[in-house]
């Protein structure tokens, strides 16, 4: 895993794109998510899997709204930060994977989220986007990352126990899991 070189300042706009190689030497584009993402963002969500989309939103929607696509797409870079996977042919973007997080209003602890296209799943490329995101995280010092996933999203939590979260029952909802990360070494 490469990690780029992280500038002062960690606005969106200033973060770097970089070129990560996959467990099956493909060869992909990391880069912050924008507003023009709109549209491969609709697109993305679209291709899921009802079952992924299921897991992702932890709930059934086919499409996204326009103010779903918002939310997903205009960061508030004080709070949110978001990564994008895309691969590109000679006339468009494909998006593949996204990760993304959200700080609480303290700033402390941040919810997280990553996402991988159903056929793009088992190459690594969650790993990869997490990673990036955990070390965006720690910079900003931040001290807890979590998420809230559907108990059935084996997926999910392999991944987060490959990267270190501890897991528990969500204690508002059995159906569901909350995986917890310490990211202050001190803890």
């Amino acid at each position: 895993m490469t990690t780029p070189d992280l500038p002062s300042s960690l606005s969106p706009e200033l973060f770097p794109r970089w070129i990560e190689v996959l467990r099956d030497r493909t060869r992909v584009l990391i880069r912050p998510i924008t507003a023009a993402d709109r549209d491969i963002e609709r697109a993305f969500i679209e291709g899921l899997s009802p079952q992924a989309r299921r897991f992702r939103f932890l709930g059934q929607i086919c499409s996204p709204s326009e103010q779903l696509l918002t939310q997903l797409t205009v960061l508030d870079d004080t709070h949110q930060v978001a990564f994008a996977a895309v691969i590109s042919d000679a006339s468009r973007e494909q998006l593949i994977g996204v990760s993304r997080y959200s700080t609480n209003a303290s700033g402390d602890a941040c919810e997280c989220a990553v996402t991988v296209a159903d056929e793009w799943q088992g190459r690594g490329l969650g790993v990869i986007l997490m990673n990036h995101l955990i070390a965006i995280a720690r910079s900003r010092g931040i001290k807890r990352m979590y998420s809230i996933d559907d108990a059935q999203n084996t997926h999910m939590r392999e991944l987060a126990q490959h990267l270190g979260f501890s897991s528990r029952v969500d204690p508002e909802d059995h159906r569901q899991v909350i995986h917890e990360l310490p990211l202050d070494p001190g803890t």
